[in-house]
């Protein structure tokens, strides 16, 4: 079975289990009522919708660091030390906001010009199937309080007050 029989759809205004509608179309298949492209299109049509349904859920099983973010002194001067001693390039960058992001495809650094140099400003966990709302309803239902990042994602602090991004990885 491709979904759990607790996966359940909206229909005119009441949840219906995934099962009993998958019943019904092939129900209607078998009496003639439905053609095989009508059953096909329908089962499609339930796949998408449960892939959508699923996807609102959070899972930190496949999650990854996605980056980290530290102050620096003088952005130049690590911007050099970065390209230098690991290769990475420019990502991209928020001159008003001095923030210069490095790595190979995607961003593994972010520079931040501030003080005190050398603090982590925070670190950025990536999880796929990423969204505020899910990642928002995760952490409240743990205990944390999701705050509102001046970038992506949503952060948490943890015990020791060390800022956690979440994103989208």
């Amino acid at each position: 079975m491709l979904y759990p029989a607790a996966a359940k759809f909206i229909m005119r205004g009441k949840e219906v289990p995934m099962e009993s509608i998958i019943s019904d179309l092939v129900n209607n298949f078998e009496k003639g009522s439905l053609s095989r492209r009508e059953l096909v299109c329908g089962l499609a049509m339930l796949a998408a919708g449960g892939t959508a349904a699923a996807q609102e859920d959070i899972d930190f099983k496949s999650a990854d660091i996605d980056h980290v973010s530290i102050h620096v002194a003088d952005l130049q001067r690590s911007v050099d030390f970065y390209q230098k001693m690991f290769g990475f390039s420019v990502v991209s960058q928020d001159q008003p906001g001095g923030i210069i992001r490095l790595g190979n495809t995607k961003v593994l650094v972010s520079l931040n010009h501030g003080s005190p140099a050398g603090l982590v400003d925070h670190f950025a966990i990536g999880i796929p199937r990423f969204s505020r709302e899910s990642a928002a309803r995760y952490l409240t239902q743990r205990g944390a309080t999701p705050l509102e990042g001046d970038c992506a994602g949503l952060h948490v602090k943890d015990p020791d007050g060390i800022n956690v991004q979440i994103s989208q990885r």
